[in-house]
């Protein structure tokens, strides 16, 4: 008995149909008795032709197919393995044998891009971080570099800057100093970070309320220097001058002293109330009304009044030089007055941040930011509405149309469009580097609504939407230039685009008992407002699409249910 008898023994199914019986005497023969219907018989000969195919059947293999090589013959085989005309395909779902391919993102584009694209992939198809701020094997400790990640977040946040530009911020930082398996979150108030060494180990979490919110620009445009020096393979920041940057942050002062941000309010009032119709005389009445409504919210916030007190304080000077002019029977358009100082009153850069993280799926803090933006227009109609009551109890007799009667004078408005936007950007402490650029941005913004509403005659809605666009689009491709956040090139371009005089006509139809005409007016000055949001958004995402950031499906974003 061979070896393989002692390990197999052979059943009787194993033998062979043609093998003939126990007891039978096999014929003798050279090579196997065995027939196949396919054998050519015996006796008939087959001759050679030569030619290069001598195969005619159906079975045969064709030329140029490759065909794996018969196991041997003596080979044992076992019921583990699996047959050798199975293949075996790895489902998709499952990861393959050789690995997920390495994701690579190009060194040559915004870390907001680098740093977006990664937190909208799955943990697991994350490229692994390149920590280009550490200096020794064991690294900074995991407390500090978290704590640092979150008191950058928070300057991010109470800056105005959207939820996933915040997000992205702190992913960045965290991948930096070699912290891969790092989840962030960002809500209006609220931020935390976690991060789990391994699958094994006990993550560290760790968060930080944001209390106070201040719109300083230019504190936010040093925070994205720092995020993108930490970014830089070619700059080597330790964790200690990173906390000492980030301290030299906190300490400036801004760059505007609150007179010089007094005197932006009454320009930016000013040059609201021409682009509605106004004239000199009406120039001046507005940034007056202004300049006093700045200074007394300026007093009730030195007394620890809430915003929305602030901004009722504010919005009642504007109404009441208005009503004035209206009851000296001064010809002086009383409603574009009004108009021009609710101008400095409406938040549209909170509009905006909202909308913005509602289309990006930060349904949360855009519901919150949201919510805010509805409390101070609140507190605006609350102050307009009582001067307007008071007002029409006197006999002031203020007409809805006087501010849109006149003509549109292109040139005049187009340099009231420059000079509102120039007081927005010093409102907002931008950066002196800045204020040019974004002026130039808002007069385009004007010129795109003049020239589709005023000539064109499509209705105020669409216009502004394609003119907020434009505003999103140019403001995305300078803050790409400039490597910076793109809230210093946006958010004041946007300002004459602001729904100033559909607010006051139906606030003004609110006080006169006209409902439905007031209601009529706020629900356009909504729409406006939205369709500013969105254009802003949208224009930011198209410069997304056609900027090269890699890869197309790199870029990815979360699908929504459809119809479940």
């Amino acid at each position: 008995m061979t070896d393989a008898e002692d390990r197999k023994p052979q059943s009787d199914e194993a033998r062979s149909a043609f093998q003939p019986p126990v007891g039978v005497a096999a014929t003798a023969e050279p090579e196997s008795s065995t027939t196949s219907e396919f054998a050519v018989p015996r006796g008939l000969a087959v001759p050679k032709t030569g030619t290069e195919s001598e195969t005619t059947s159906e079975f045969a293999v064709p030329d140029g197919l490759d065909v794996a090589p018969a196991h041997p013959a003596d080979s044992e085989g076992s019921a583990f393995n699996p047959p050798r005309t199975y293949s075996a395909q790895q489902p998709p779902a499952f990861t393959p044998p050789t690995g997920i391919p390495l994701v690579s993102l190009t060194r040559d584009v915004p870390w907001q891009d680098r740093m977006r694209t990664m937190l909208r992939m799955p943990v697991t198809e994350r490229p692994a971080p390149e920590p280009v701020q550490r200096h020794d094997e064991s690294g900074p400790a995991v407390p500090r570099v978290l704590d640092l990640t979150l008191r950058i977040g928070e300057l991010l946040l109470a800056g105005g800057e959207g939820a996933e530009d915040v997000e992205a911020a702190m992913f960045a930082v965290c991948r930096s100093y070699g912290l891969d398996r790092c989840e962030p979150n960002v809500t209006f108030t609220l931020l935390a970070i976690s991060y789990q060494p391994s699958l094994v180990d006990d993550p560290v979490t760790a968060s930080r309320t944001v209390r106070r919110r201040s719109p300083d620009y230019t504190r936010l445009a040093a925070v994205y220097q720092l995020v993108d020096d930490l970014s830089d393979s070619e700059t080597h920041v330790s964790l200690e001058e990173a906390y000492r940057r980030l301290a030299e942050i906190r300490r400036n002062r801004h760059p505007y002293s609150g007179w010089v941000l007094t005197a932006a309010s009454g320009l930016l009032a000013g040059a609201a109330s021409v682009l509605v119709g106004g004239g000199f005389l009406v120039f001046v009445s507005a940034a007056i009304g202004a300049m006093l409504g700045d200074r007394l919210a300026w007093l009730c916030a030195g007394r620890g009044l809430p915003e929305f007190y602030q901004f009722t304080a504010a919005a009642m000077p504007p109404a009441a030089i208005g009503v004035a002019l209206t009851l000296a029977h001064a010809d002086v358009k009383a409603s574009a007055v009004i108009t021009g100082g609710l101008f400095a009153l409406l938040p549209g850069r909170a509009l905006v941040a909202g909308v913005q993280d509602g289309l990006t799926g930060f349904y949360i803090t855009a519901s919150a930011r949201l919510l805010e933006v509805l409390y101070f227009f609140v507190g605006i109609v609350t102050g307009v509405l009582t001067v307007l009551y008071f007002g029409v109890q006197l006999g002031a007799k203020l007409n809805p149309d006087a501010a849109l009667g006149g003509d549109p004078q292109p040139l005049l408005q187009i340099a009231a469009s420059l000079a509102l936007s120039l007081a927005f950007a010093v409102l907002l402490q931008q950066e002196r580097s800045t204020v040019l650029m974004v002026t130039l941005n808002g007069g385009v913004a004007w010129v795109v609504f003049g020239a589709m509403h005023y000539t064109g005659g499509i209705s105020p809605v669409a216009s502004t939407a394609v003119a907020a666009g434009v505003v999103g689009l140019f403001g995305q491709l300078l803050a790409r230039y400039r490597f910076a956040s793109a809230l210093p090139y946006t958010t004041a371009a946007i300002g004459p685009l602001l729904p100033g005089s559909a607010t006051y006509f139906g606030l003004l139809g609110i006080a006169q008992n006209e409902i439905e005409s007031g209601l009529t007016f706020l629900t356009k000055a909504v729409a406006l407002a939205t369709a500013i949001a969105i254009g802003v958004n949208l224009g930011s995402e198209i410069s997304r699409i056609f900027l090269r950031i890699g890869s197309p499906e790199k870029r990815r974003a979360a699908k929504r249910t459809r119809g479940f």
